[in-house]
This record gives C-alpha cells, sequence and structure tokens, in this order.
C-alpha cells in the first residue's frame, strides 16, 4: 500500500494525520507512506520528528480583506495555486499512490485535487462540524469523505456517502484513570478541579475572564484552578497578583504557559473551561468532562462556534460566545454548574454519549477499502 497525506498548517490537521499514518503502518508494515505540506509551517518538523517523508509544494489561503497590502498576497496566492498544481502532480506521479488522503490545510486541495484528476482513490477527513470551503469542493471529487461530527452531513455535498469517523486523539487519552491523576496531582475527592485554557498562543478574552474567575473564587477550599496562559498571557499572574491573588501561598492556583501534561490534569478536572477545537472536544467527550466553551471568533468560517453546538444541542456543553464573555458570566455559569452536582454529571455523560472511541480503526477500514477498490 502506498499512500500520501495532505495535511498542514495547525496540530489541528497534522496530529490526526500522524495518527493515521501510524495506524497503516502498525497494520501494514510495508505501506509505504509519503506527507505532502508546507516548508513554512508546523508539518515541515512535526512530520520528519514523526519518522515520516516530507514533500514540500508553494500554497497560501487568501485574505478576506480589500486592503493594499491583501490584494496583493492575493494576486501571489493565485500563482501558487498554479504552481502548488504542478509540484503536487509531480510528487504524484514520481511516488504513484494507491491512495491519497487531505486531512486539512491549505495544502490539502491542489495535491487531492490532482490525484482524483488522475484517476487515484482520494480521501478527505473534515475535523470541524462546518467544512471549510476547500473540503467542500473535494468532497464532490473525492471516493471517500469522512467526518468528526455527524453535523458536518448537512454541510457538504458529496460524491459517495461519507462516514462519521470521529478524530484521532493521543493514545493516553484512552487509557489514563481519573483517580490516579488525581493521586498524583495530590488532590483529594473533596475538591473539584478547574481547568481553563485558551490555546497555545492564549485568548486574551479568556484570559481576561479566568483572572476574574480565580479573583473571586480562590479562597473556596473545595477548589483548584488549573489554567494555562498561553504564549500571549504570561501577564495573567502579574494581574492576579495586582488583584491581591497570593498565587505563591494560595494552594490551591496553578498557572502554567502550556499544559504538556493535558491527559492527566483532563482527566482529573471536574469542569473544563476552553475553546472548542476539534481535538479538544473530542478529548473532553472521550473522558465524558463537563465544559463551558468558549468559541474563538477569529477561525474560518466561524467553525469553532458550529464544533461547540454539536455539544451544545446534545446537553454536552454550555456555551459563551466570545462576545457576551465577561468575568461575571464565567462566574455565574460555573457556580450554576458546580452547586448542581447532577447537572455536572449530566453534562459530562452526555459529552461521552458522543464520544467515537475506534476512531483509527474506522478510519483505516475506510483506506483499506479503498485500497482493495483499486486493486
Amino acid at each position: 500500500m502506498r499512500v500520501i497525506i495532505a495535511a498542514g498548517g495547525t496540530g489541528g490537521h497534522i496530529n490526526p494525520a500522524l495518527a493515521v499514518a501510524s495506524k497503516i503502518k502498525e497494520c501494514n508494515s510495508q505501506a509505504d507512506i509519503l506527507f505532502i505540506g508546507t516548508k513554512e509551517k508546523m508539518e515541515a518538523k512535526l512530520v520528519p520528528a514523526a519518522g515520516f517523508p516530507f514533500k514540500s509544494i508553494s500554497i497560501s489561503g487568501f485574505k478576506r480583506g480589500f486592503s493594499p497590502k491583501d490584494i496583493k498576497e492575493n494576486i501571489h496566492t493565485i500563482i501558487k495555486m498554479f504552481v502548488s498544481s504542478f509540484e503536487a502532480k509531480r510528487i504524484i506521479t514520481k511516488f504513484e499512490p494507491d491512495i491519497v488522503i487531505g486531512f486539512g490545510g491549505y495544502v490539502s486541495g491542489p495535491v487531492v485535487r490532482a490525484a482524483a484528476k488522475a484517476g487515484i482513490k482520494t480521501a478527505i477527513h473534515e475535523q470541524n462540524a462546518y467544512p471549510g470551503l476547500a473540503n467542500k469542493a473535494l468532497a464532490k471529487m473525492v471516493d471517500k469523505v469522512m467526518l468528526t461530527v455527524e453535523d458536518a452531513k448537512e454541510r457538504m455535498s458529496c460524491k459517495n456517502a461519507p462516514v462519521v469517523t470521529g478524530l484521532p486523539i493521543r493514545p493516553e487519552m484512552l487509557t489514563v484513570d481519573r483517580d490516579f491523576s488525581r493521586a498524583e496531582l495530590s488532590v483529594g475527592s473533596d475538591k473539584k478541579i478547574i481547568l481553563s485554557m485558551g490555546g497555545s498562543l492564549g485568548a486574551e478574552a479568556v484570559n481576561k475572564a479566568i483572572v476574574e474567575l480565580i479573583t473571586k473564587k480562590h479562597k473556596d477550599p473545595s477548589l483548584i484552578f488549573i489554567h494555562s496562559t498561553g504564549q500571549y498571557g504570561l501577564w495573567v499572574p502579574d494581574k492576579l497578583k495586582e488583584k491581591g491573588v497570593d498565587i505563591e501561598n494560595a494552594g490551591n492556583i496553578n498557572i502554567r504557559e502550556y499544559i504538556d501534561d493535558m491527559a492527566r490534569v483532563l482527566s482529573a478536572a471536574d469542569l473544563v473551561i476552553c475553546r472548542a477545537g476539534a481535538s479538544t472536544l473530542t478529548e473532553i467527550q472521550a473522558l465524558g468532562k463537563a465544559s463551558i466553551l468558549i468559541p474563538s471568533p477569529n477561525v474560518t468560517e466561524n467553525h469553532q462556534y458550529h464544533n461547540a453546538m454539536s455539544l451544545v444541542k446534545n446537553g454536552a456543553a454550555v456555551l459563551i460566545e466570545e462576545k457576551d464573555l465577561t468575568g461575571e458570566r464565567l462566574i455565574n455559569e460555573v457556580d450554576n454548574l458546580l452547586k448542581n452536582e447532577d447537572k455536572l454529571k449530566e453534562i459530562g455523560d452526555n459529552a461521552k454519549k458522543m464520544a467515537i472511541i475506534g476512531s483509527l480503526d474506522i478510519i483505516y477500514t475506510v483506506i483499506k477499502e479503498l485500497h482493495e477498490q483499486k486493486q
């Protein structure tokens, strides 16, 4: 089996693609896998680090503004589209894949399109409830469309019936134990852990609201706060101190730039406050966690809002849009949940019901079937 995987831009596209590549090799040790991405984005580092061959093409996205700078960059993007199409064809011709799979990012478009036109078996995986424009277009020509959530079906016109596969997550998320994690964190059963984060870069609106929440609630001995500020939120500890919060001696406040033990802290948490990226929501569902979701309004097609709504309409999360986010609103929502154990449990249970645990197995089955059709 010879497979090309196109993925790039963000970890939300690249990490699931790497998980699938590892699954293919696990099930078929003779498989040859080639990744295609861009040399400027994180895939150029993550893919070789994971041990997979990598080729790059020149592609970028369109700017939505109409400033002279945006117009100039969009002209360059149009030129890159023609160049990337030629580069993709050249790589595909040389590698001779049986299957080409797109996992999102600008790079998926020209690669999957070139493969489909060449009569090669193709598939795409859409991570979000509201599909991006590229995947909407590709869905009409590829052999199989794989979806993370059911809601995306009604928003795509597919050549063949799509299949809901869920989204692959870190293996440790499937084996982690809540009680063991809490013991490692030295947190007793009488405490409630509130885990909050706004992404690796940090979200200013989320950070500001969390500062208000911690300031208001940190003297409650039953609460433990674990908060990730992100790269641009390093001001949070100083702001808390300015508001009279003694972080060092409080004993129940853990402020970090980044959470590098997510399986441990997420499994230990009682309530999660976060954005609504597809990978994060998949992990919340897998572990059955109650959450307050604050979708980023600064993403394409406002897809995080639609991701969040997939949970909200199933009673599996509480939604606060960023335009409505204040410290007071967040404090009220947290109080409403923590004071109602049954509601907290119900939301977590509903999230768990939405989880698709065997995502990698389902995706591999789709790939295997496409390979068999090719033969």
